[in-house]
């Protein structure tokens, strides 16, 4: 499979994040019913897609810079430093059921989401940059456009988003007590 393959799936994935996100925005605005009724159908499986997310994002990350050869700048470096620990905690937390994970994992998840922010904008508007950037690896030069948009820190920010709500939808629901659960 070529680079070009790989970053094409990883771009339709970074789009179905982002699709996702904004339905469950939507919902949250306009249709709070409907969106609890989604979140209780994703509810068993969320800190498993959870997982799957920071699974995909940090493998396509190595494979980026391990098989790809792309050099990682400064911002796709924190960027890892935030989404390579979701991959471990949120996989464990699946695993033991914990939907209380998502205490440690959405602040590590919104700081990763913030730094894609930027470095999106930064990748879209060269002149944004605040220094983080080096002449050797710029933070504004773009190995992968699909779409015409679609880069490799937007990649991560929409893992970063979905991340974010499927672990909310699994605190939600986990606040809730089941029948067999006492009060």
């Amino acid at each position: 499979m070529t680079t070009d393959t790989l970053s094409l799936f990883f771009a339709m994935l970074a789009l179905a994040c982002g699709a996702a996100v904004l339905v469950a925005v939507v919902l949250a605005l306009v249709a709070r019913p409907t969106l609890a009724r989604v979140a209780t159908a994703v509810q068993p499986v969320a800190l498993w897609l959870a997982w799957a997310v920071a699974l995909v994002a940090t493998l396509g990350s190595l494979y980026y810079s391990e098989v790809a050869h792309f050099i990682p700048c400064t911002l796709c470096w924190y960027q890892r430093i935030a989404m390579y620990p979701l991959a471990i905690v949120v996989g464990i937390a699946a695993f033991r059921r914990d939907g209380g994970i998502w205490r440690y994992a959405v602040p590590v998840a919104a700081i990763g989401l913030a730094i894609s922010i930027y470095h999106t904008f930064m990748e879209w508007f060269p002149n944004l940059d605040a220094g983080f950037c080096t002449a050797d690896v710029p933070c504004s030069a773009a190995y992968v456009t699909e779409f015409g948009f679609v880069g490799i820190p937007f990649m991560a920010g929409s893992g970063f988003a979905i991340i974010i709500v499927l672990l909310l939808v699994a605190r939600y629901h986990r606040a809730t007590p089941s029948p067999e659960t006492p009060v």
